[in-house]
């Protein structure tokens, strides 16, 4: 089975995904595939670098993600730019680790699999990790420390609360529960899809 993971930033989609993989599945984490090409030696630097200068790289050779978001939420269209360079690259990386997965159910954490139409058709199911929007600036503010006004931009940036639910083959609503509780929601859908 292969299994589409989504939620918006701070739902708590890492959190279900690394569940998700304690109950056995294979997880592909496109984020952390992201980050893997962004960090000093990554595959996309050299790529970045020439489209957006060399001030896009923090001293140490990685993407300067501060500088980009800053720089993206100023002008829109220089995401599209990023993407471009970034996406194929995870794509590539998506696909060698799903043919090398040897687990029953592969489960894709994907942050933009609603934005994404290619994503659909790939997938067995697509499951939804939900909050309120309230609910994910407060987690945004304590993990990242960013202001309010920088979370709202990145909401803004994902598709919709709403689009994303009516995408969800199955969703989790991830607000007022404790870690307990959302193992519990987790492992009754992962035994509903017969995981």
């Amino acid at each position: 089975m292969r299994l589409g993971l989504t939620g918006g930033i701070g739902s708590g989609k890492s959190t279900v995904a690394r569940m998700l993989q304690d109950l056995g599945t294979a997880l592909i984490d496109a984020d952390a595939i992201a980050r893997a090409c962004t960090e000093p030696g990554g595959t996309g630097l050299a790529a970045i670098a020439q489209r957006f200068g060399p001030d896009a790289l923090a001293p140490d050779g990685a993407l300067d993600r501060e500088r980009m978001r800053s720089r993206i939420f100023e002008q829109p269209e220089l995401r599209q730019a990023l993407e471009s360079i970034v996406h194929p690259l995870v794509a590539e990386e998506i696909r060698r680790q799903a043919a090398a997965a040897v687990a029953p159910c592969i489960v894709f954490d994907i942050p933009l699999l609603v934005e994404s139409p290619r994503w659909r058709i790939q997938l067995d199911r697509v499951v939804v990790v939900d909050c309120l929007p309230a609910t994910q600036i407060a987690r945004v503010q304590t993990r990242s420390g960013w202001a309010i006004e920088t979370v709202e931009a990145a909401m803004r940036s994902q598709c919709s609360r709403e689009r994303r639910l009516a995408a969800a083959d199955a969703f989790i609503f991830n607000d007022g529960v404790s870690l307990d509780q959302l193992q519990r929601l987790v492992t009754q859908m992962a035994r509903r899809f017969g995981l």
